[in-house]
């Protein structure tokens, strides 16, 4: 899945994300073989947004948290995204966060 584009890599792993549940920054870094690079995917999000198909939505920080909710058009956007997708947040964070939780790592073959 390596290509040149860092970003275009990170989009790639975001929408495989299945509907209902969330990945990190730092398991997409991972999984891209930049383990050190969750800020980076970060900011790979953040330019997300001009992509309609990048489910920007389903990705969290390390515990849950919605790290990014900002980056939307709207404080709740990304936190009403999820509960479309029958994920409950509290708080700004994912409820469930480990049963949620999607790991490319695991679920995807390198």
């Amino acid at each position: 899945m390596k290509s040149a584009n860092f970003f275009n890599d990170v989009y790639e792993v975001v929408r495989l994300v299945p509907k209902g549940r969330v990945t990190t920054y730092g398991a997409i870094a991972a999984y891209l073989g930049s383990k050190g690079s969750a800020r980076m995917v970060g900011w790979a999000m953040n330019n997300a947004h001009s992509y309609n198909d990048v489910p920007a939505h389903r990705v969290v920080n390390r515990v849950g948290l919605l790290t990014g909710k900002h980056h939307f058009a709207g404080p709740n956007r990304m936190q009403e995204l999820l509960e479309k997708e029958g994920i409950e947040v509290v708080n700004d964070k994912i409820a469930g966060f480990k049963e949620r939780f999607w790991d490319p790592s695991a679920e995807l073959a390198l």
